[in-house]
């Protein structure tokens, strides 16, 4: 029965591959593909190769352009992050406490100027001596973008009176304000101003002056005054040139004895405090004045500056009387190696015992520098010639003139040796009728 089953099963699978192979055989022989067909069909699959591969290409440059930009955002939240931090680090410091600068800061912000000098004398039947010995040391301090403060201070030896032996030391504060920088065209200027009276206090005095001594008409007008002052420069087109300008109010004059006696102005000493205790202005209103110039390069180191200035108020404790004044100052460049200047001040004041006073004087001086020569000489090169000529007449029938002569040697920028030599002319029989000066002076 088994064998019966098995040859059955073998005899249905004979059948049945016969009938595959019956029907696989007529496909296979009605299939066949021409060669033109065949290339046909190769060129097509050539050219579907080639855009495969430039879609690839492509894709791979878009993969590219994908990185670049996913980098730029990147960058870019980056750097906003940063931004937000710096803007919080910024509202948290505004917000926090003032804290004291460290020492690096304090250092930058601050700085000491000023000069030195030691003087030797020789004036007509006198015994020539060396009479000054001086140190005068400016304090500068930046105390933030607009606010700035300085001082000046005087350190000198002095002669006792007769029969007092030794020497004193001397102490004066020359000058101390603060300054803030509305914008940049006016500042704003408090304390013991020097006053734009001229140019002299301000730009020439001390180490900057070309001679020893100042002329004599600068004794007609204070040098400083308390008070406050608005000053700046505009420009005036696009060449350099400059209208500057400056308005103040300081107490002013005052009287030495609280007399309106012509010998009793001072001109120095209204400070607003007195010995007595007094911590007002010694009159009843402040003293006004002001300057206004013009500044105009003609090229480097050539230039031209015209300025006025005047000051008026009343000066004697009554407030009786006033103190007038006025300065017309020039100042001319001609190259790096000449400079000239020049002041013409007159002044007016009332009093009880000579009535009307006026005074008046001017000064002209000049430098040369020897290096405008081209000479390749060394001890030239450094020589300065200097020239001056002033004079003054107090009202009170003294009239002084004086001429003066002689050189800078610049030992080095800031250290100068000087000397002059003055013819001096005077209705006064008290002043000699010449002089000579030698001076060692250094500036830092």
């Amino acid at each position: 029965m088994k064998k019966n089953l098995k040859a059955s099963r073998c005899i249905f699978g004979l059948v049945a591959a016969g009938c595959a192979l019956g029907i696989t055989f007529p496909q296979t022989a009605g299939a066949v593909v021409s060669d033109e067909d065949f290339n046909a069909l190769k060129s097509l699959v050539q050219q579907m190769n080639g855009k495969l591969q430039s879609l690839e290409q492509t894709n791979r440059v878009d993969q590219q352009v994908i990185q670049q930009l996913q980098q730029k955002l990147a960058e870019t939240q980056r750097t906003a992050v940063e931004a937000q931090q710096n803007s919080i680090a910024t509202a948290q410091a505004q917000s926090a406490p003032r804290v004291p600068l460290d020492e690096a800061t304090v250092n930058h912000n601050f700085q000491i100027l000023g000069d030195a000098e030691i003087q030797y004398n020789k004036t007509d039947h006198q015994n020539g001596a060396f009479l000054l010995a001086d140190f005068a040391p400016i304090f500068l301090y930046r105390g933030g973008e607009n606010i700035l403060f300085e001082a000046g201070f005087d350190f000198g030896l002095q002669n006792n009176a007769p029969n007092g032996g030794g020497y004193t030391t001397t102490l004066n504060l020359s000058f101390a304000q603060l300054d803030y920088v509305i914008s940049d065209y006016l500042t704003l200027c408090a304390g013991n101003l020097v006053l734009p009276l001229g140019t002299y206090s301000e730009r020439t005095a001390g180490w900057l002056n070309i001679f020893p001594d100042n002329p004599l008409a600068v004794d007609l007008v204070p040098g400083t005054g308390v008070g406050a002052e608005l000053r700046g420069a505009v420009p005036l087109g696009n060449n350099g040139s400059l209208l500057n300008y400056s308005i103040y109010g300081v107490n002013g004059p005052g009287s030495a004895d609280g007399t309106g006696n012509a010998g009793a102005l001072d001109l120095g000493g209204n400070v607003g405090i007195t010995s007595g205790g007094n911590n007002s202005n010694t009159h009843g209103h402040l003293v006004g004045g002001g300057r206004v110039a013009f500044f105009t390069p003609f090229k480097p180191h050539y230039d031209l500056e015209l300025g006025l200035s005047a000051q008026t108020g009343e000066w004697d404790d009554a407030g009786k009387h006033l103190w007038s004044a006025g300065v017309l100052d020039a100042s001319f460049h001609l190259g790096p190696n000449f400079e000239a200047k020049g002041e013409y001040i007159i002044s007016r004041f009332g009093s009880d015992d000579l009535g009307q006073i006026q005074q008046q004087g001017w000064f002209a001086q000049a430098g040369y520098k020897l290096a405008g020569l081209n000479l390749n000489v060394p001890f030239l090169n450094n020589l300065e010639l200097v020239g001056r000529y002033d004079s003054m007449r107090d009202g009170m029938g003294t009239s002084t003139h004086r001429y003066t002569a002689g050189y800078i040697y610049y030992l080095t920028s800031a250290l100068l040796f000087e000397g002059d030599y003055e013819f001096i002319h005077s209705s006064d029989p008290n002043q000699p009728s010449s002089q000579f000066i030698l001076q060692m002076s250094y500036g830092f």
